[in-house]
This record gives structure tokens, C-alpha cells and sequence, in this order.
């Protein structure tokens, strides 16, 4: 990644936007949302931004621009409309140091501002780092499908009542009562308008700790592909974001461990080329160490026919200390027939897994 995507706390700070035309008014529509004062810098405003001073919403700064104009603000975006004159206002931002966004010039930008589907507190932001604005607005349009209107007001809910749980349940409680809020008959209510009713529902749970959630398995031995993280299971991947703690060897795609939480404990087990790190029947202790501490547990290894075989020992171990356990395969890539220039099969047939 060219640009390192993060939200910054806008509470209590001050945004500056040089420009007083539309361009200024667009960039002033976007942080009204946040919790920022915004100051604008320019001779003369629009209707929409004269509009907004009478309001209150906004401050309105005249006279000339100096690099002292910018010291302290938490981000300035430059906005005239006029190439030559936003270069000059880059150049007087950064030498106060501070980090600035050029609309339309991404070589002058510190930051990108991306598409944002808003469900406040839920943000979720789209980036293609200036590439590809048209496929962000895309991916925006996709994502508002995905998420209900007022999901924002459910996660609202969920973080008043974190308190409370956090008295009432242990971590990984806490975690199986999110996971069934988030995707269970708490949302479905919520969505469907019972906003009452769900939060009633919610409140129980966490009272009593009981909620209609299925036990998982103490330990889930993941069969990853050779083909790559993409023909990872659902279920496997799943499996990964519950985990607390993950046992993975060296031929572990690193990139299906992006799947995983990033408070999870990883493990590196098994043998290697040249050297030896531990038998397999110490990763199997390790294993049942870590149910017993009362950690969700997951085993990673490369997937062939011989999958029963290769865990072996894990199942043994498992069996005998009366542990729980789940076997979640993985997808194997078939052979497919050779392919013409115009990508086609040769002979007319492929082969599909």
C-alpha cells in the first residue's frame, strides 16, 4: 500500500479549507459530519458557505496567508478551484507542518479522501489511492446494499452496553455475545424496525449470559490450499477470526493469516528444511495446553488427500484429553484442460472444482 488508510479523532480539533467556491463548500459537506470546527480561509463565499457562517457552523477567516495560519490544525484541504494558487497554499501548509489534501492534485496530497459509506458510528471507507475513483464509487454502492440504514443506531446500542457486559462476562463470552448480536435475531429485529424489542433482547443476554448461540468446537484444524488464500472456505475463515490462538507451519500462505484477528496469538509449529523446530506430537501438547487455558484454538495445515493422516496425532491427543474438535477442509484447484490463445479450453472441455 502506497497509503496507509486510518481514522483520526476529530473531536475538539480544527480542519481548515482554504477556498471560498464549490469545491470548498463539497470538502466542508464531508467534515460537517465530524466533530471538528472547520475554518475557512478566503477572500469570498459562496451562498452555500455564507449560508453555513450564519449558521454557526462554520468560521470565516480573511486577510493574508501565512504558514502560522495553519499551526495546529489536525488536517487543511486546499480548494480554490486554481491550480497555481492551490500549489502556493500546499506550500505555506507545509511548512506548518501539517498534513494536507489538494483537491484534484493527488502528487500534493498527504492524505486521500475516500468513499465513505456513513452509518455513524459504523464508517466504513473506500480507496483505490487516486487510480480508480469510478470502481470506489462502485465498491460504495455495493457496500450501502450490504448495510441496513440504521446499523449505525445498533452499534450505538451495542457501545452503551459494553460497560455492562464487560462487568457481567468473561473476553471470550464477550465475543460470542457480539458475534450473535451482529449476526442473529438481535439484528434481524433491529433492522426490521423492533429497535425496542432488540435492545430488550440484548440487555437479557447480557443479564443472564445466556443467549441461542451453538458452542464451537475447542479446536478447528483448518486445511489450507495450495492454491492460495483464495480457496479458503468460508468456514475456515470464520474459524480464523474466532481464534485466539493459531498454530500455522511454514508452508502457511501469509496471506491466510491476514484472515486471522490481529490480537490473536500465532504460533510457528512443525519442521522445516534443514532444521527441526518440534515433533509433531508437542504441537499436539500445545494444542490441548491452550483449550485448557480456555483459548478458542485453531491448527493450520496444507491440504491433500491424506487429510485424516496428516492430523493424525492432533486427533488422537484430542480424543484422549475428550476434547471437542472440528475438521474444516479445504478447496483443491482440479486440473484444467489446456487453453487455446483466446483462452478457451483446446479440446472444447474444462475441468471445474
Amino acid at each position: 500500500m502506497k497509503t496507509f488508510p486510518m481514522f483520526l479523532t476529530m473531536t475538539g480539533r480544527r480542519v481548515i479549507i482554504v477556498g471560498g467556491g464549490e469545491q470548498a463548500a463539497q470538502k466542508c459537506r464531508l467534515i460537517l459530519k465530524t466533530e471538528a470546527r472547520i475554518e475557512i480561509l478566503a477572500h469570498a463565499l459562496d451562498a452555500e458557505l455564507r449560508g453555513l457562517l450564519e449558521q454557526d457552523e462554520i468560521d470565516w477567516r480573511t486577510g493574508p496567508i501565512t504558514p502560522a495560519s495553519f499551526s495546529g490544525a489536525a488536517l487543511v484541504f486546499v480548494a480554490t478551484g486554481c491550480p497555481g494558487l492551490d500549489a502556493a497554499m500546499h506550500r505555506l501548509a507545509k511548512e506548518a507542518g501539517v498534513v494536507v489534501n489538494v483537491v484534484d492534485q493527488p502528487d500534493l496530497c498527504d492524505a486521500m479522501t475516500p468513499s465513505i459509506v456513513d452509518r455513524d458510528p459504523v464508517v466504513v471507507a473506500i480507496g483505490t489511492e487516486g487510480t480508480a475513483p469510478v470502481l470506489g464509487r462502485q465498491i460504495k454502492t455495493k457496500v450501502e446494499e450490504m448495510l441496513e440504514p440504521r446499523l449505525g443506531d445498533l452499534a450505538s446500542l451495542a457501545g452503551r452496553l459494553r460497560g455492562f457486559a464487560a462487568q457481567r462476562l468473561g473476553p471470550r463470552d464477550r465475543r460470542d455475545l457480539w458475534r450473535w448480536v451482529f449476526s442473529g435475531p438481535v439484528r434481524a429485529l433491529h433492522a426490521k424496525g423492533a429497535e425496542a424489542h432488540a435492545a430488550q433482547k440484548l440487555k437479557s443476554a447480557i443479564e443472564t449470559g445466556s443467549f441461542e448461540e451453538a458452542a464451537p468446537s475447542a479446536a478447528a484444524l483448518v486445511a489450507t490450499a495450495p492454491g492460495g488464500a483464495d480457496l479458503m472456505t468460508l468456514r475456515g475463515v470464520k474459524r480464523l477470526q474466532e481464534a485466539d490462538v493459531i498454530f500455522y507451519d511454514r508452508s502457511t500462505d501469509p496471506q491466510v493469516l491476514e484472515f486471522a484477528r490481529r490480537d490473536a496469538e500465532r504460533v510457528l509449529v512443525g519442521e522445516a528444511t534443514g532444521c527441526r523446530l518440534w515433533p509433531s506430537s508437542k504441537t499436539s501438547q500445545l494444542l490441548v495446553s491452550a483449550i485448557a487455558q480456555g483459548k478458542r484454538v485453531v491448527r493450520l495445515k496444507g491440504c491433500d488427500e491424506t487429510i485424516f493422516e496428516s492430523w493424525s496425532e492432533e486427533i488422537s491427543e484430542f480424543d484422549d484429553a475428550g476434547l471437542s474438535y472440528e475438521i474444516v477442509p479445504g478447496v483443491t484447484p482440479q486440473m484444467r484442460s489446456p487453453v487455446t490463445q483466446d483462452g478457451g479450453p483446446a479440446n472444447g472441455k474444462e475441468l471445474v472444482a
